[in-house]
């Protein structure tokens, strides 16, 4: 491989991670056009809507397109969405050659737009930078691919993985950089998830502090038992209440007042209580790529019980809390047996003030161990 193609590659990825946590259902992509060996146009995509990366490029150099080369972090589209197919304006421009990160994982592209390429003569190179364009897209990749949007669960705990005291305090665990942290985080998924108990017990906000773009909020609340009046909904953005079906006629004067307020999602039940995985297949249905999970150690046990959970953010404070009664980070049936523990993956460290980040991908064990 050129490495004159992974240092272009890398540029147009870094124009791609701009729109970071702005284009979801679409993926982020960056486009660099070079002629000669000089840059003449990069752009990237914006929005779902807006147009694409190549296209933005395209009109940028104009001319200058002409005999060069385009590297795109992913493959160019072939079909008509809310925006016209991007090779077609490739081969008009005149452009000899295209340098594609990743292949487009979705049915209606995949492959399509790089043998059209080929056949009206232009060179074709696939694959360069192709892991680091894939974790970017990480969220993009799963919901196309799975229909089920990338679930990423974080936790704020003391050293000894307590979320909360004895008597339910938990204000505030980390440092103020983490929380900081934390609301950066928040603008780049689509959506936020508590369960119930962290509704009744924090009354959170869930809003993105540093952000005009608000994640959706997602409660998931069997009993329909959120106030009418929870700060959850002083916020400007949407807010979904996941819930499971009543029987005709036990429609209830809470439930009703809820609906002005939230978009009511009912999924089966499991157990009495909401099904998980039909409630994150439903919220992908929504157009919900990612979820950042806040919620307490019921709901982070439940999800990592059904194997939900993609990735962790473990905000680790230098505190020990302590107590048989305090508030455990992840609860749920566990494991019976050590040899059979969830493991992480591709773990990272980093510092935050006095915190501790730890940062993974979660490895499940091939047989279940319950």
């Amino acid at each position: 491989m050129k490495k004159d193609h992974l240092y272009y590659m890398r540029i147009a990825l870094r124009e791609a991670l701009k729109a970071r946590g702005k284009t979801s259902p679409n993926p982020m992509v960056g486009a660099v056009i070079v002629n000669n060996g000089r840059i003449v146009a990069k752009g990237y995509h914006e929005k779902a809507g807006l147009a694409h990366a190549e296209v933005v490029a395209l009109t940028q150099a104009g001319e200058k397109a002409q005999k060069s080369t385009l590297y795109v972090t992913l493959e160019p589209c072939t079909h008509f969405g809310k925006t016209p197919p991007c090779v077609d304006n490739i081969i008009r421009s005149g452009i000899k050659e295209v340098v594609v990160g990743m292949i487009d994982p979705n049915k209606l592209n995949n492959g399509k737009g790089i043998a059209i390429l080929k056949k009206n003569n232009i060179k074709v190179e696939v694959g360069v930078l192709e892991e680091e364009i894939k974790r970017a897209n990480e969220s993009y990749v799963k919901y196309i691919t799975q229909g089920m949007p990338l679930v990423t669960v974080k936790i704020a705990q003391s050293f000894d993985g307590r979320i909360a005291t004895r008597t339910g305090d938990s204000k505030w665990i980390t440092q103020d950089r983490s929380r900081a942290f934390s609301h950066r985080l928040r603008s780049q998924y689509d959506a936020i998830m508590v369960g119930i108990n962290t509704v009744l017990r924090d009354d959170p906000k869930l809003n993105a502090l540093f952000s005009k773009r608000q994640p959706t909020r997602i409660i998931i609340d069997s009993r329909l038992s959120t106030p009418y009046a929870a700060e959850i909904f002083s916020q400007e953005g949407k807010v979904i209440i996941v819930t499971i079906p009543t029987t005709p006629g036990q429609e209830t004067e809470n439930r009703n007042l809820l609906s002005k307020k939230a978009t009511i999602l009912e999924v089966k039940e499991r157990a009495g209580q909401v099904n998980l995985k039909g409630a994150m297949r439903k919220l992908a249905q929504q157009g919900i790529t990612s979820i950042l999970v806040e919620g307490g150690g019921t709901l982070n046990g439940s999800l990592f019980d059904e194997r939900l959970v993609d990735k962790v953010l473990f905000f680790m404070s230098p505190k020990i809390i302590g107590g048989k009664d305090a508030i455990g980070s992840v609860m749920g049936r566990g494991v019976a047996r050590v040899e059979k523990a969830i493991r992480l993956k591709e773990v990272r460290l980093k510092r935050l003030g006095e915190d501790f980040l730890v940062e993974g991908y979660v490895q499940y064990n091939v047989q279940r161990d319950y």
